[in-house]
């Protein structure tokens, strides 16, 4: 199981970051949903999906079922970019928890219902912002580049 650094546990539990999860269906079409619900709870993600007819729940069916992987993306405020791979291994429909939670949505969210909440085991954990993978790029594949960044200038004036 991944971990996720205490950098990303600060960006996800701001509001104003974006975070959205992609799972694929049983023909194996991806759908992607922002999900503001989607928090950390002892190195495991969570999220509460509170439409009763969300094709991500569906796909999340799938994916339990079928030990599928789904992907999550982050993206703060500031334009920090994170990519989770992981794996569904819970779905809490019903019980003491799942009515307290219920309960605390309604409070804070107003009039939405609680179809499941989703547990997700983190597998990979990687910062995707432009400035860092580019410097892990020149780091690990120094010839990686197009051909005018290699030329010296010089052999260019002939």
């Amino acid at each position: 199981m991944a971990v996720i650094g205490k950098e990303l546990l600060e960006i996800l539990e701001d509001p104003q970051t974006l975070k959205c999860i992609a799972a694929t269906d049983r023909d194996g079409i991806p759908h992607i949903s922002y999900k503001g619900t989607l928090h950390v709870e002892e190195d495991v993600i969570v999220f509460y999906d509170i439409l009763q007819s969300s094709q991500i729940n569906k796909n999340l069916v799938h994916a339990i079922w079928f030990e599928k992987k789904v992907a999550i993306s982050i993206l703060s405020k500031d334009r920090q970019s994170f990519h989770i791979v992981g794996v569904p291994f819970k779905c809490v429909t019903a019980g003491a928890y799942f009515e307290k939670t219920y309960e605390r949505l309604r409070a804070e969210k107003g009039d939405v219902d609680l179809n499941a909440i989703w547990y997700i085991r983190p597998e990979q954990v990687r910062e995707n912002t432009f400035s860092v993978r580019k410097a892990e790029e020149e780091q690990n594949y120094p010839v990686l580049k197009h051909i005018d960044r290699m030329i010296k200038p010089e052999f260019l004036e002939q």
